[in-house]
């Protein structure tokens, strides 16, 4: 459904491509989040885990950056993994502000399990566009992305 908005023709352009956008990012959100919820997990603590996975232990400022993430949201998805003994957190000797997060061996055979199946899933729901397509996506998120991280630096 496009804006209803009757304004300057680069406004009306702007708003129905953020609201295509943001109803397609809720749509693929609600549809890869169903089969998580079922492994107990939110997306937030896939982030967490998959990250992990993939580039390895690190701090949970870290972490936040990686994922976009507030420090608050962070130390809450990361009690809630640590309470099922899939991460653990230890501090630097050196620097007690510094926590660095770890996968167990339990995590990494839980995200081991769990992570194929959600990447089958994401391809497949991405199978509606080309792979040129999905990578033409990717840019141009990616653009969006960094053309608004860099206005937030400004304001």
């Amino acid at each position: 459904m496009p804006t209803h908005y009757k304004g300057p023709s680069a406004q009306v352009k702007a708003l129905d491509a953020y609201i295509k956008l943001t109803r397609a990012s809720e749509m693929l959100a609600a549809v890869l989040g169903r089969p998580l919820a079922r492994e107990g997990l939110t997306t937030g603590q896939l982030g967490v885990l998959e990250a992990l996975l993939h580039i390895g232990a690190m701090n949970e400022r870290e972490l936040g950056r990686k994922l976009l993430r507030s420090g608050g949201h962070v130390t809450t998805v990361l009690d809630n993994l640590e309470r099922r003994g899939l991460v653990q957190r230890a501090r630097n000797p050196e620097d007690r502000r510094c926590v660095t997060v770890t996968l167990t061996s339990k995590g990494r055979r839980f995200i081991g399990a769990v992570f194929p199946d959600h990447a089958a899933r994401i391809t497949a729901a991405m199978s509606a566009l080309s792979e040129g397509e999905q990578a033409e996506l990717g840019r141009l998120c990616r653009k969006l992305g960094r053309t608004a991280q860099e206005s937030r630096s400004r304001g």
